[in-house]
């Protein structure tokens, strides 16, 4: 079921994030990759900051990692790729940055750089003067921790298993290598998810930094005593908090540290009746009761759960920000949930009516699904229920679809 669903969510992907693309997605395909995000919300906004900076940043999902990658070259030209990877890793903010080859989500491994390719790349930047000898000295013989992790993760030939074995090298100071892993209490599934840090010695519980889960990170030192709040939240399961010590994460019941590596475990339980979330991945168009293409991912999570506990009932709650009158385009007969398009219909209506129209958009998803409409309720509430003032620099989190479960 979970395969099928996240290999329906990786055709979708490519053809919706990668159509303004040029090449085709081969098995061939090489990925210079920057990022990996559990939620698509993080994707997006990595990949648009990636762009303000001048990257031609992309995101696809890889299914059967769960995690949404994001890069900025695909070719299937080693060279380039290798030459991109290294310049990347050396001369950008994105320290981290590895190549992968294979069509996303169909198995797609790690490509170790040879130590040929990486001195040419690196006597190519001493000669444009762009790094100097001493660093090339420095860095001609390191594969770094990144390809390491990667590698740990990734299918290996027999004779190079024991580099995958070594200890991961210790992080630099002041940081710690941390793996948080995110999964489901009932049949221990991988989810996709980040999860948020806190300050508890701050004013109000400041959040710090947010990271991403199922694979090694780097996580700061935040404050002297070491204190952190872990946040996890996947949509369709309840939210779980954690604290833990970061000098002393393994006097935290369940963390364990193995080869320099901090292993959290977070085992979600499914929504439960009276509990709300709120679908923050899901986004509309402006004056629309129609779902942008990223909020598809999030979608099929709630249809996913409703099939997986056939018990649940719920009331699909709609809100927008403020309560203004205007414009509402609505889908229309095309039954594409994910794109305006020249059958959507315009009309004119209250605020209330366009929260009530994206909340029946949901629910008519649902029902094309195969979900049985009497476990689905809907209630508008317009801009009745803010969650920041209209006016505030978050107002747009206004704009939301929240699932209460009535029954379970």
């Amino acid at each position: 079921m979970r395969t099928f669903f996240y290999l329906a969510v990786f055709i979708f992907c490519c053809s919706t994030f990668a159509g303004a693309q040029d090449k085709p997605h081969t098995d061939q395909s090489l990925y210079v990759v920057i990022g990996a995000f559990g939620v698509p919300r993080n994707a997006i906004e990595f990949t648009e900051n990636a762009k303000k900076q001048g990257y031609p940043a992309q995101f696809e999902l890889n299914p059967k990692r769960k995690l949404f990658y994001v890069y900025v070259l695909h070719t299937e030209d080693r060279k380039a790729a290798v030459t991109e990877t290294i310049k990347l890793q050396k001369q950008s903010p994105f320290h981290d940055t590895w190549m992968y080859q294979g069509l996303l989500g169909d198995n797609p491994q790690v490509v170790k750089i040879t130590e040929t390719e990486r001195k040419e790349v690196i006597q190519t930047l001493v000669e444009e003067k762009k790094i100097s000898p001493d660093t090339a000295k420095q860095v001609s013989t390191i594969t770094t921790v990144t390809e390491i992790k990667a590698e740990e993760k990734s299918e290996v030939n027999p004779e190079e298993k024991g580099e995958s074995k070594t200890a991961t090298p210790l992080a630099p100071a002041g940081t710690r290598t941390f793996l948080f892993r995110i999964t489901a209490l009932a049949d221990k599934d991988t989810l996709g998810g980040d999860v948020d840090v806190f300050d508890p010695d701050s004013k109000n519980k400041r959040k710090m930094a947010t990271y991403r889960g199922n694979d090694a990170v780097t996580v700061k030192s935040i404050n002297k005593s070491g204190n952190m709040w872990l946040q996890c939240e996947v949509f369709g399961y309840r939210k779980l908090e954690l604290p833990l010590n970061f000098n002393n994460p393994d006097s935290t019941e369940g963390v364990r540290i193995e080869n320099n590596v901090i292993h959290v475990p977070f085992e979600l339980a499914r929504l439960q009746k009276g509990d709300k979330a709120i679908m923050f991945n899901v986004y509309f168009y402006k004056d629309a009761a129609v779902m942008r293409p990223e909020s598809r991912y999030e979608v099929n999570s709630l249809l996913e759960m409703m099939n997986e506990n056939p018990d649940y009932k719920i009331t699909i709650h709609g809100h927008t920000n403020g309560n203004s009158s205007g414009k509402i385009i609505s889908m229309g007969g095309s039954k594409n949930f994910f794109q305006l398009n020249t059958d959507n219909k315009e009309g004119r209506g209250s605020a209330k009516k366009l929260s009530e129209e994206r909340a029946m958009l949901l629910k008519q998803f649902l029902i094309e699904n195969k979900v049985n409409a009497d476990r689905i309720q809907v209630k508008a509430w317009g801009g009745n229920q803010p969650i920041y003032d209209v006016d505030h620099a978050s107002a747009h989190a206004n704009v939301r679809v929240e699932i209460e479960i009535l029954e379970d």
